[in-house]
């Protein structure tokens, strides 16, 4: 075991942590605006978009079409379980079929 890394993983473990617990404290303290309680309400689409854009940029047509499966599967279902699942699929069908 080297301790370097070990220290390296608890420090930024910690760290993690004591974000997650100073943004959830400072949020009990203060009622935030109804501006940044829509921005937060908004969070989770923009860091998943940040994710998914440079694969779609980058990627070709099965990065493609698991995205539109991903779209086709939100808008029918509003479940994002269901879509992600739709997207993990529609990858896996098409890297499985003979081309």
């Amino acid at each position: 075991m080297r301790w370097d890394v070990l220290l390296t993983i608890l420090g930024m473990a910690l760290s993690t942590y004591l974000l997650r617990a100073g943004g959830y404290a400072l949020l009990r303290a203060f009622r935030p605006t109804p501006f940044v309680t829509a921005m937060l309400g908004h969070m989770p689409g923009c860091i998943f978009v940040a994710f998914v854009i440079p694969a779609l940029v980058t990627g070709g047509p099965v990065q493609l079409l698991a995205a539109a499966g991903v779209v086709g599967v939100m808008i029918g279902t509003r479940s994002y379980m269901l879509a992600i699942a739709a997207g993990i699929a529609v990858v896996w069908l098409m890297r499985e079929l003979p081309v």
